[in-house]
């Protein structure tokens, strides 16, 4: 829930927002990142609310059917920059799908190995392609916060194909 709840506030602290572009905005953009995705929205906005995190407040415009807007409180922001402050400064240790099959790796055959790391190698260059062509697209239209999320897993990428290339050879 505390990347849920960072995501949420930050998301408000940009501006206030309904549920729906709260979602779609998750959705569309950040969920790709981040790994994030809530099935639903307003169940964790409910819960940000009853913490005094956040405000809930009624907008009519025009002939549209009424929505609720939320907002950031001054509490709200504090948390938020507490939460900021401690994600930057955690240090999990990255979790990878490939850690496992290392482990077991003796257990295949070295050809069959080395065929199947060839072919993570080969997924991963079309990946680290694909994200230096975002990359290039976003710097294009000016400094985005996705650009930096992109680096730094463009650089995780060509970290792995640099292990996996060293691994084939001495297998």
């Amino acid at each position: 829930m505390l990347e849920q709840e960072l995501l949420l506030l930050g998301l408000l602290k940009e501006s206030p927002k309904h549920g729906y572009e709260v979602k779609k905005k998750i959705k569309e953009i950040l969920s790709i990142f981040a790994g994030v995705d809530l099935k639903s929205i307003y169940y964790p906005l409910k819960v940000l609310e009853k913490k005094g995190l956040l405000v809930k407040r009624v907008k009519k415009e025009g002939k549209r059917p009424q929505r609720y807007i939320y907002e950031l409180t001054p509490k709200g922001e504090a948390r938020f920059q507490e939460m900021l402050t401690h994600s930057f400064l955690n240090f999990k240790r990255p979790q990878f799908s490939l850690d496992l099959s290392l482990y077991f790796l003796r257990y295949l055959n070295p050809a069959i190995a080395k065929r199947r790391l060839r072919a993570r190698l080969s997924v991963l260059k079309k990946l680290s392609h694909s994200l230096r062509e975002t990359i290039a697209a976003l710097r294009k239209k000016g400094v985005s916060p996705l650009v930096y999320i992109l680096e730094h897993n463009l650089q995780m990428v060509e970290s792995e194909s640099k292990f996996l290339f060293h691994l084939i050879q001495t297998l």
